[in-house]
């Protein structure tokens, strides 16, 4: 359940701000009928920098109750305050799910030493299993391969979301941390390729909108059949780069409301997408035939 088509679900919220509840409940069943093979919930995507500490642990809460049973749940747990992070951990991990999605801390930019006390202490936290998530373009903070491998050898580190775009890295990541050790693409537009290098699946923002097309993608590149998963990756690459005309989940969002699966509501920072933008969310999801 910690492989395969991936989804790093939104969260819609109200027009008053408030977690919309009906429309989670619809995504995360409509995820499940479409083949997605697991859920992140409260990552990036969903916001959860803006999310207090118990809307956090409801909609994972709310989003492991719907998918009982039929796909996996996977948790953010991450911060940039490690003991924020464990908090989190220790409370989620009494819910039934599969195990944490953990980015490394933001803004603060710590030392190498730093990012793997910060894992470390998150791991001791909870027996669950936990992803490591690299995304330096939003957390100025790069964990290199080396130290992956370092932290790897902990029982309940099984994996990675690597976010660079760099397909070079998984080479080094398999070389170093072994065939077990799972290997998750962050970054839609060279998801394909760094399957076929062997990875084992995808986080992906552009499943929120094209679930069934990403399963099918990922299906092919996990099974070693380039040239189908590079045939169907083409049909959705304009999705891919769609969903990144801002900073996620801006466009996501504004795809989904056209797709009539939620409102088109931020938390503040986030703003809807300025008008070219939205004119070309809306262009692309019409060539793809999802409005």
């Amino acid at each position: 359940m910690l492989t395969g088509s991936i989804v790093a679900l939104v969260t819609p919220f109200t027009q008053q701000g408030n977690v919309d509840f009906n429309a989670l409940e619809a995504l995360v069943n409509w995820h499940c009928e479409a083949g997605t093979d697991a859920i992140v919930a409260m990552g990036t995507t969903g916001e959860s920098a803006t999310m207090s500490h118990d809307e956090h642990i409801m909609v994972v809460s709310a989003v492991a109750e719907i998918a009982a049973g039929r796909i996996g749940v996977i948790a953010g747990n991450g911060s940039n305050a490690t003991a924020e992070a464990v908090f989190l951990t220790e409370r989620m991990s009494t819910l039934p799910i599969q195990g944490f999605l953990n980015v490394n801390p933001y803004y603060n930019k710590p030392s190498q030493r730093g990012l793997m006390a910060h894992y470390r202490a998150c791991a001791e936290a909870s027996d669950l299993p936990q992803l490591l998530y690299n995304v330096p373009g939003r957390t100025a903070s790069d964990i290199l391969p080396e130290q992956v491998a370092e932290l790897a050898e902990i029982p309940n580190i099984v994996g990675i979301k690597e976010a660079t775009g760099e397909v070079s890295r998984i080479i080094q990541l398999k070389k170093l941390c072994g065939d077990d050790f799972i290997l998750l693409s962050g970054d839609d537009p060279t998801g394909c390729e760094f399957m076929l290098q062997g990875g084992h699946g995808v986080i992906s923002v552009t499943a929120n909108v094209a679930p069934e097309k990403m399963k099918a993608m990922v299906a092919a590149a996990t099974a070693g059949d380039a040239s189908t998963a590079k045939a169907l990756d083409a049909e959705i690459a304009s999705i891919h780069e769609a969903m990144f005309v801002q900073a996620n989940p801006i466009p996501v969002k504004w795809a989904l409301s056209l797709m009539g699966k939620l409102e088109a509501n931020y938390r503040l920072p986030m703003l809807e997408p300025e008008l070219p933008q939205q004119q070309h969310i809306e262009q692309t999801l019409k060539q793809a035939g999802l409005i």
